[in-house]
């Protein structure tokens, strides 16, 4: 048998290494050509790697939590034959191609690099899609997927017709959620055992971005109660109204009433460069919408909120979010956020300290709307209030900038006219 050393193809642009986050074989194992291999993850896309020749699986490069270069050798095999180099070439720029497409095909096909954004603390809530729904029609979908997996779910008794595919076929990832899923609802047992869990890919990036930004930046925040009674009016007769618009939460007026208050506070639509000293305060407001995927925490980024109606916010945020969470939001759409927005929804709690999107300077984080007694022109009525709170990079946001700024979008929320006036 000959021998036959793989290397890491380049898979992205300027790309020098990448960390390993799944084997889907271990020493010793036979595995055919195409089969999965290994999951990789850059700084911008997690990309399956598959074997480039059918042999046993003789060395593996490292570890889970791993980091490999570019170029250096990922596995090798014993292989009935020798490979072909120029073979080789090919699979490497098809893998590139991966990595650069990342729009869902025609249909709503997702593809199948998934995108590793920045981070932030907390997440707009919406009722997560299960990772793999049972499938209730009788006339059962083809499945595209490899042998491999195939064999896999037979052994487990799995129908792949089940079975919720992130990209254009089922993986062997796509199996892990389908089992972790349906693992939640199995009869209780008695107490569960403990589970040690390996911090990787994008959890230890999400642990390595938060770490940084408490060790780097000292954080201030300031709380303030909204009330909102006036605003939640004005979006109820808005959504009764609407017709084919989208349906409006609380977060496109939120926004608005951000872009309108930022010109007069340049200090926190801003970016520090904490290395080189330097401060950028941006015009545009390109704001960052924390939220929460079965990955974890991403960041997509509403560009030129400023320029943007709350219709188009609302359609911006839904199309974000379910990007974010499907894994089809490109690398533009993942990066360069100017302030960020970072909502939990009914969920919200009374209040919140937002961890700070590094480098940006400040983060806003709206809690839940409730009802609860206001005095009103000495009179004690049933309000609807809202606390908004916001954390700031106290090396270049004073607590005087923060808190005029939450009162002058306190003006505009509670006077919601305020919004749709020049």
């Amino acid at each position: 048998m000959a021998r036959y050393e793989f290397k890491l193809p380049d898979i992205g642009e300027g790309i020098a290494e990448a960390e390993i986050v799944a084997w889907h074989a271990k020493a010793g194992d036979r595995i055919e050509e195409d089969a999965p291999l290994c999951d990789m993850m850059t700084d911008k896309a997690t990309v399956e790697i598959t074997a480039p020749v059918a042999g046993v699986l003789a060395q593996m490069a490292g570890e889970v939590g791993d980091q490999i270069a570019i170029g250096s050798v990922l596995a090798v095999f014993e292989s009935e034959a020798e490979a072909d180099p120029a073979q080789t070439v090919q699979l490497a720029t098809e893998w590139a191609g991966q990595v650069a497409k990342s729009d869902p095909e025609p249909g709503g096909a997702a593809t199948e690099s998934r995108s590793s954004p920045p981070v932030a603390t907390a997440a707009v809530a919406e009722p997560p899609v299960p990772p793999s729904p049972p499938h209730q029609s009788d006339e059962r979908r083809r499945v595209l997927a490899s042998p491999a997996v195939r064999a896999r779910a037979k052994d487990l008794g799995i129908d792949l017709a089940e079975v919720r595919a992130e990209g254009d076929r089922v993986r062997h990832a796509d199996l892990d959620r389908f089992l972790t899923y349906h693992a939640r609802f199995r009869a209780a047992g008695g107490a569960r055992g403990d589970e040690q869990v390996k911090v990787v890919g994008l959890r230890r990036r999400i642990a390595e971005n938060m770490a940084a930004a408490k060790r780097h930046i000292p954080h201030f925040t300031y709380v303030e109660e909204l009330d909102v009674t006036k605003l939640e009016a004005l979006r109820t007769d808005l959504n009764d109204t609407r017709g084919d618009k989208p349906r409006l939460t609380v977060l496109p007026l939120l926004i608005v009433a951000l872009c309108r208050a930022l010109p007069a506070f340049p200090m926190l639509n801003a970016r520090y460069d904490d290395e080189a000293n330097v401060v950028t305060r941006h015009g545009a407001v390109h704001l960052g919408l924390a939220t929460q995927t079965d990955a974890g925490l991403m960041v997509p980024v509403i560009r030129d909120a400023q320029d943007r109606n709350i219709w188009q916010l609302a359609a911006e945020i839904r199309r974000l979010a379910e990007a974010a969470r499907d894994g089809t939001a490109r690398r533009e759409e993942l990066s360069g956020s100017t302030l960020t927005l970072t909502s939990l929804g009914p969920l919200g709690g009374i209040v919140s300290t937002p961890v700070i999107n590094r480098p940006e300077v400040a983060i806003v984080g709206p809690n839940k709307v409730v009802e609860r007694p206001v005095v009103r022109d000495g009179r004690i009525e049933i309000g609807k209030v809202m606390n908004l709170s916001i954390s700031c990079d106290h090396r270049v946001v004073d607590g005087h900038d923060a808190a005029s700024f939450v009162q002058a979008v306190k003006r505009l929320v509670e006077t919601p006219a305020l919004l749709f006036t020049d």
